[in-house]
């Protein structure tokens, strides 16, 4: 029979296995009425993008799901694709144009930008899905998906004109969050919120009829003082409510605008008074349509101040601001400066801090959509591992504003409307239109803008299906079993999709949400580009085998929590696979022949094989558990203890003397065991290290198909060994208590002993009896004696107790006495010195009386340790020499 390689190799097998793997189609999976069906949907990485490690950790945790329950009998479908990714795509395509081409996107026009735009996609956008073959996903690639593909975008054209149609999508000049640099709209869930430092600019508001007199108004963003509108304060506050309806000059404009009253101003906050700026923020706005003000926007587009900020129009916005606040101060308009720490919205792509501006956008009007989507969670419909994360899915959806949908970008999901230049009618609808359905006019075009990216793939779990279409997939397939994803992106992604499921398809998208947390560097900072920490998953599989790093990621996890990438982790899991490989290849080198039938077998069990048996059984049932609870931390460490500890340290070498004994039965039953035992183990470990575990499959007698699509172990009362087990563990905790006798008296392992022992019953005496041959080939035991009493193993025994019994060993077995009283004299003579030096210390009074009080009392503690050390030693010396 071929045995494995004498050295572990990923390498050598990992590529070759996967291959297979896909051309025998075991990732591909059927509508199977006879078979229940599994789904998940992966989370679409961007085509811009290359996996890293947040992607290995995510798409492990998938996987071992997806191959768990593809040995459970399931018909298993992990739907893999990519996200078309507007912003992050159009800014690679527009660097490209402008490095290749020395042109802007307008230069090369629409058409043109789009046909590099997908040129792009085409040479770049499979990069990560052949790096994720490398990691071992066994998705199924025949059903590969892009979020842009002709059946997801007719899905897109569906939603988008279905929830116009309800009043649920609309168009309006509301305000939105901008991005100055990627010159687009971006919603709520894409402003990434940090404190940063920053100032309280307490500015001077004059009353127009008393310009002695002034209001104080503080504020972050002195640059937009130019577009305020009103003074708002509270209608209760006893401060000002006599000064609502009164006017102020807005500082160095000359403008006049009034001190209105709203409940929104905290009268305990600040001044308790606010300026109201509708154009440039979201409260302000709202307050803005309360009170019918004006909407005076005083930016352009790239965050540069326009005509209205007068003679700093075209400069920055942070320019204006530095030079308006010096001109202020010049012209006494500023009370006072605060330092101070304050949120700032930033762009999620690229960082720029955002400005809220009015603008004509798209809009879905969210408190319809989300009501259905928060039910869904109350009810247990969809469960979140763990389940606190259901707190931030509620809040988001709880405290949810419309969902601006449109973007100025070319790239994305054109939106659907179409707009007659000569009557300004509005159609909604999938193709364009030959003519205005109101006026006839044929001058109709289409809108310009492209819709968010996650609107698309908020349909991804249908969409992916067939849906529109009422197909066979969609009906068996959805809704999917479980969605995978890391906790930054519950409010982008998962509250998109449980509304949309449930709006279009009447039904939650998905049972259960498993958050996982960040991967962090060793010392627990998040991997950056910025920060130079981040480890490329690729360059760890051609040093360590995705096997090592797949088991790294797992080991010690928690569902939501961040989890820790070290090296020392990553050499820990080789290291397990290593001497799962030389397990193997021992066991292999001794399969000689054909195994002997398994009724033959289990007629000449001897206890150690009942055991081992007994204990993956019971393992088995355990790790079942622990993958339905998904906890997946946990059920690596049991499949990681069972196979390091009791299989390779314990059972292998309690078998070894069969082994090398005499051909029979016995030998044949102790192959038949571990090679049995072996694939229980090696189908427990598949989900997570699935390339080893597949390669040695290969070289194991009797099998006839791959270990990917073999059964699952199933616990069976019928291979539960109770007796062995408790037998076994009495064993097994002898030779550890020897050994460790043995370790702590500096004696060879292989110092053959006697050993007493007092059992604590007549089962347990019965046990003992029967392991002679356990501790005489594992302890080097060669003679066993049960007593009665401690006085029979004489005065001079090693002792250890366990539960269960009490094992003596002479120490003459242990110890060359005469070497050991020489030894005792010399630690005697150093331990006078000791004694000697620190009472000469102590009877110094130049020392008791100048020291400090906490040096004299340690030398104090010094001399009654060494005494009673010396004491200790003398009582030995004179034990030996009796």
């Amino acid at each position: 029979m071929n045995n494995l390689p004498k050295n572990y190799n990923p390498k050598d097998f990992e590529e070759r296995i996967y291959e297979t793997w896909e051309k025998e189609g075991h990732f591909h999976a059927e509508v199977n009425k006879d078979k229940k069906p599994f789904t998940i949907v992966i989370p679409p990485p961007n085509i811009t993008g290359q996996l890293h490690m947040g992607h290995a950790l995510d798409h492990t945790l998938q996987d071992i799901l997806i191959r768990w329950k593809r040995m459970q009998g399931f018909e298993t479908l992990w739907l893999p694709g990519s996200d078309h990714a507007s912003i992050a795509t159009e800014v690679k395509v527009v660097e490209k144009i402008k490095n290749e081409e020395g042109m802007t996107k307008e230069e090369v026009g629409r058409d043109g930008f789009l046909e590099r735009a997908w040129k792009w996609k085409d040479e770049f956008g499979g990069r990560i899905t052949e790096q994720m073959r490398k990691l071992g996903d066994s998705c199924d690639w025949e059903r590969e998906r892009f979020t842009m593909d002709q059946g997801c975008s007719d899905a897109v054209t569906q939603v988008f004109i279905d929830l116009y149609n309800k009043g649920l999508i609309y168009r309006g000049n509301r305000i939105i969050n901008w991005c100055p640099d990627c010159l687009t709209s971006i919603s709520d869930a894409e402003v990434e919120h940090e404190d940063k430092p920053g100032n309280y600019y307490y500015v001077k508001y004059f009353f127009v009829d008393n310009e002695e007199e002034y209001f104080t108004i503080a504020t972050t963003r002195p640059e937009t003082i130019f577009g305020d509108t009103a003074i708002a304060v509270h209608p209760d506050d006893e401060r000002y409510k006599d000064l609502i309806g009164k006017k102020v000059i807005v500082p160095l404009t000359g403008r006049e605008i009034e001190i209105i009253g709203d409940e929104y101003p905290d009268m305990e906050k600040g001044t308790g008074a606010l300026k109201v700026t509708p154009s440039h923020d979201p409260n302000d706005f709202e307050i803005g349509q309360r009170h019918n003000l004006e909407q005076l926007s005083c930016m352009n587009e790239d965050g540069s101040m326009n005509e209205v900020a007068g003679k700093y129009e075209g400069m920055d916005r942070y320019e204006c601001r530095k030079l308006f606040v010096k001109e202020l101060e010049e012209k006494g308009y500023i009370v006072k400066i605060e330092e101070t720490d304050h949120a700032v919205g930033t762009c999620y792509r690229c960082n720029t801090v955002i400005e809220p501006r009015i603008s004509e956008q798209w809009f879905v009007n969210m408190e319809p959509l989300a009501g259905p989507a928060i039910k869904a969670v109350k009810d247990g419909e969809t469960k979140f591992v763990p389940e606190r994360f259901d707190k931030i899915y509620y809040h988001w959806l709880e405290n949810i504003r419309d969902w601006c949908i449109s973007r100025q970008l070319w790239w994305g999901h054109r939106i659907p409307a179409y707009y007659c230049s000569d009557c300004g009618e509005t159609m909604v609808q999938k193709d364009a239109p030959e003519k205005c359905s109101k006026c006839g006019s044929t001058n109709v075009k289409q809108d310009e803008d492209v819709l968010d990216t996650w609107f698309s793939s908020a349909l991804w779990p249908f969409s992916t299906l067939g849906w529109p279409n009422d197909t066979e997939e969609l009906k068996y397939f959805y809704p999917t079993d479980v969605l995978v994803t890391g906790y930054d992106i519950i409010f982008f992604w998962i509250v998109r999709m449980m509304f949309s499921g449930i709006e279009q398809m009447e039904e939650i998208p998905f049972k259960h949400v498993f958050v996982h947390g960040l991967v962090r560097d060793a010392d627990g900072r998040k991997m950056s580009k910025s920060l130079g920490n981040g480890v490329d998953p690729l360059e760890v599989i051609d040093q360590y085998g995705a096997d090592a790093l797949r088991f790294m990621l797992m080991t010690g996890i928690t569902a939501g929590n961040d989890t820790r990438f070290k090296v020392e982790k990553l050499e820990s899991s080789r290291n397990f696979a290593n001497k799962l490989w030389n397990a193997s290849r021992f066991v292999l080198m001794n399969v000689e022949s054909d195994i002997i039938d398994e009724e033959t077998a289990m007629k000449n069990l001897k206890p150690e094989d009942k055991w081992i048996m007994s204990r993956v059984n019971y393992v088995s049932k355990d790790i079942t558990a622990n993958l339905d609870n998904f906890d997946l931390g946990i059920a690596v460490h049991k499949i990681y203890e069972f196979i390091w500890n009791e299989y390779c340290d314990w059972y292998i070498e309690l078998v070894k003397p069969r082994l090398y004994g005499e051909a029979g039965v016995d030998k044949d039953t102790a192959i038949f065991v571990l090679i049995k035992v072996m694939k229980d183990m090696l189908k427990l470990l598949h989900p997570f290290m699935p390339f080893i575990t597949e390669e040695i499959w290969g070289y194991l007698p009797g099998n006839d198909e791959r270990l990917i699509v073999s059964s699952w172990p199933v616990y069976s009362d019928d291979n539960c060994f109770q007796d062995a087990e408790d037998q076994m563990e009495l064993a097994m905790n002898i030779v550890r208590s020897i050994r460790n006798i043995k370790a702590e008296m500096d004696v060879i392992p292989s110092k053959k002993v006697t050993a007493h022992f007092i059992p604590g019953n007549d089962k347990i005496s019965g046990m003992i009896e029967e392991g002679k041959g356990y501790f005489s080939n594992l302890a080097n035991v060669e003679e066993i004696k049960i007593i009665g009493s401690k006085e029979e193993a004489g005065d001079n025994a090693a002792s250890s107790v366990i539960d269960g019994v009490e094992i003596y060993i002479p120490l003459a077995d242990l110890i060359d006495f005469e070497k050991e009283v020489e030894r005792l004299e010399k630690e005697k003579s150093k331990l006078e010195g000791e004694i000697k030096r620190a009472e000469g210390k102590l009877n110094n009074k130049g020392f008791t009386d100048k020291a400090p009080e906490k040096v004299v009392a340690a030398e104090r503690e010094k001399l009654e340790k060494y005494k009673d050390m010396f004491a200790k030693v003398i009582e030995r010396i004179e034990q030996l020499k009796k």
